[in-house]
């Protein structure tokens, strides 16, 4: 039974985020603001650049986990529910940017809550975990296809259909089992809630190194999320009746399908290639998922388009997954949390923040006249990545050794 409950938490919790994310970038551009898309979707790095700390200390020191869940889950349901009645950027942009304050703290608590109950019920959090995530990206994935069947791409119903399920979600969180504060927890130093004590790893060079370049990924990792539906939709009229064009949330939710998938290759390729190879192999697929849009079309490019949604998988996997694994071997147990935290700050808060601004200059420096030149768009993106990843190969030094876990057991 738990793990039912567990399963609907991860459902609804990303449900609520894949009803408007993917889309929402083709929303704006219908109501006239494409030229902020970029300014937009930043709210979601700068909330995640300290919302998920301010979270986890109000967790630890004053409220129960889940009912901190439920209470920001209104809040971000009130907020989309503002949203979708905004009619100019300024005002969409408040309810959007609260909405990103409430939103971002809760993924990390939905994994709290659900670590919590799972020790306390004595499960193996490492088995039976991932299957209840799962269903996760499967939630985000039927979310954008409601959006997509129902017709909402380009309508303010998404955010009405996000409201709805927060709402849900909220008063849910309150009906699960307590996660109280844990109270040894009472006397830490700031420093060490808000994870600055990791800092002093930074004084090792390839801890140092490692970081530099989780900022310049994290660069890449929202790039398609924000520009990927207005991209499709700008072959509206070339394309009227292909099917990339006609459920556009639908052809895109490929590359949530492939990031599920890819999950479940991580271990094989960790054994076979090693950390490094690994994280090589996420910065070269977003170079061909920038590349493959660039050359692509929902015509008879429409291949190249769905190649890049499946390499999104890999892209987007292999560095997140790899790179926390590297922090947990590498790091000494005393700051590995507050350097996964930091690991977070850094991809999805700053690099994302870079990430979004720079995309936004970029494709309004190639918008003319309501024309977008999205292939010289593309393939700047995919230059960047390229870069990156030689730039990584070249002064990332880490040596694959083999772990106990990877070895074939004896016959």
């Amino acid at each position: 039974m738990i793990r039912l409950r567990l399963t609907v938490l991860q459902f609804l919790q990303f449900f609520v985020w894949g009803a408007w994310l993917i889309s929402f970038g083709g929303y704006m551009h219908s109501r006239g603001m494409g030229d902020n898309i970029g300014v937009m979707f930043a709210t979601a790095g700068i909330a995640s650049f300290f919302m998920p700390t301010l979270a986890g200390i109000i967790a630890d020191k004053w409220i129960n986990s889940e009912k901190l869940l439920g209470i920001l889950h209104i809040l971000g349901a009130c907020c989309t529910f503002a949203a979708s009645y905004a009619t100019d950027f300024r005002s969409l942009y408040i309810a959007m940017f609260l909405n990103a304050l409430a939103f971002m703290p809760t993924v990390g608590l939905s994994y709290s809550v659900c670590y919590s109950t799972m020790h306390r019920r004595g499960m193996n959090t490492e088995r039976d975990f991932p299957p209840i995530r799962t269903w996760g990206t499967v939630g985000f994935i039927i979310a954008m296809w409601i959006v997509n069947l129902a017709g909402w791409n380009v309508s303010p119903n998404q955010l009405l259909l996000s409201s709805a399920a927060g709402l849900t979600l909220g008063l849910y969180a309150f009906t699960l089992p307590p996660d109280p504060p844990e109270r040894s927890k009472k006397n830490t130093s700031f420093i060490s809630l808000v994870g600055l004590d990791a800092l002093v790893l930074l004084k090792e060079k390839r801890m140092a190194t490692f970081f530099i370049f989780a900022i310049l990924l994290g660069v890449c990792l929202q790039i398609t999320n924000s520009y990927g539906s207005r991209f499709i939709h700008s072959f509206d009229e070339m394309y009227p009746d292909s099917f990339a064009v006609k459920y556009n949330n639908i052809f895109l939710s490929i590359s949530q399908i492939a990031e599920a998938l890819f999950i479940l290759a991580i271990p094989f390729f960790l054994c076979r290639f090693g950390i490094k190879t690994v994280m090589l192999m996420s910065l070269g697929a977003w170079v061909l998922r920038f590349g493959l849009f660039g050359i692509g079309d929902p015509g008879s490019g429409v291949i190249w388009l769905t190649l890049s949604m499946i390499i999104y998988g890999m892209a987007f996997d292999f560095f997140n997954i790899s790179g926390s694994l590297f922090i947990d071997r590498e790091t000494p147990e005393k700051f590995r949390a507050s350097a996964q935290g930091m690991l977070m700050m850094v991809t999805n808060g700053l690099g994302a923040i870079i990430g979004n601004f720079g995309a936004q200059k970029i494709v309004n420096t190639n918008t003319v006249n309501g024309y977008t030149d999205w292939q010289t768009c593309w393939f700047i993106f995919a230059g960047y990545a390229f870069i990156i990843g030689i730039l990584f190969a070249i002064f990332f030094k880490y040596n694959h050794e083999r772990q106990s876990s990877c070895e074939t057991p004896s016959k």
